[in-house]
């Protein structure tokens, strides 16, 4: 099934989501970014940059999914993928605690950035429920229709595929994916690792090496959770 010219998402994605497209709430959400773009307000992630994950990770080669809620809302932070920045942006608090629970689980030193782009291109989808926001702004789009579509895209995993790890952080998360097959997914719950939350039960929950033994034992393949130094990223080769 071609991908539309004005959809910028891979064609993997397409061919599950190509209804919800053509949805009305998917015409009102088009017109309200339209309307916001025009009236001047700053819109997060660029617009080549909204459907990131999506691109970043085709719907075959999905194997861990880690939800997010609403894109960072300050300028030069997001850019499609959840907890993630692009190099040279200061990495974010529940980023650093994200860091910290990575170390402690598998040994894996912090890297100098904040950008997980190789994490999605392994098979990390990182979806974050509303898939864009306003500067300085944060939840301004939500419920306005994202959280519809990206509900989409969840059971389509969970329905369509099997074997998978959902990573599941804070209560907005865990009732997004409550739905989940636990008899044919991994299901990890834990609190947020946000400052707020991540003392009361985020640490020492070893999510990274959990998702990987699943994946090992259903013939999916670890993941390799480190990170190279910024100087090492390769482009981030997303349209904007």
């Amino acid at each position: 099934m071609p991908v539309p010219d004005n959809i910028k998402i891979h064609p993997s994605w397409y061919s599950v989501l190509a209804t919800e497209f053509s949805k009305p709430y998917m015409a009102e959400l088009r017109h309200f970014l339209q309307q916001e773009r025009q009236s001047g307000k700053n819109i997060f992630p660029p617009g080549g940059q909204i459907f990131n994950a999506f691109n970043s990770t085709p719907f075959d080669q999905v194997k861990v999914v880690i939800l997010g809620q609403d894109p960072y809302h300050g300028a030069g932070q997001a850019h499609g993928l959840c907890f993630s920045v692009m190099p040279g942006v200061r990495i974010p608090p529940s980023l650093q605690n994200i860091y910290k629970e990575l170390h402690a689980d598998l040994g894996i030193a912090p890297p100098n950035h904040g950008c997980l782009q190789p994490w999605a291109e392994q098979g990390v989808l990182l979806l974050n429920a509303t898939l864009t926001v306003e500067e300085s702004r944060a939840g301004a789009h939500q419920g306005k229709g994202w959280e519809q579509f990206t509900d989409a895209a969840v059971h389509a995993l969970a329905e369509q595929r099997e074997g998978l790890v959902f990573i599941l952080w804070g209560s907005y998360a865990q009732k997004k994916g409550a739905f989940i097959d636990r008899a044919r997914h991994l299901v990890l719950r834990a609190p947020h690792p946000s400052p707020l939350s991540a003392h009361r039960g985020f640490f020492g929950t070893r999510p990274f090496s959990q998702a990987n033994q699943w994946l090992q034992q259903h013939g999916l393949g670890p993941i390799d959770w480190g990170l190279p130094a910024s100087s090492e990223l390769r482009r981030v080769s997303v349209e904007i």
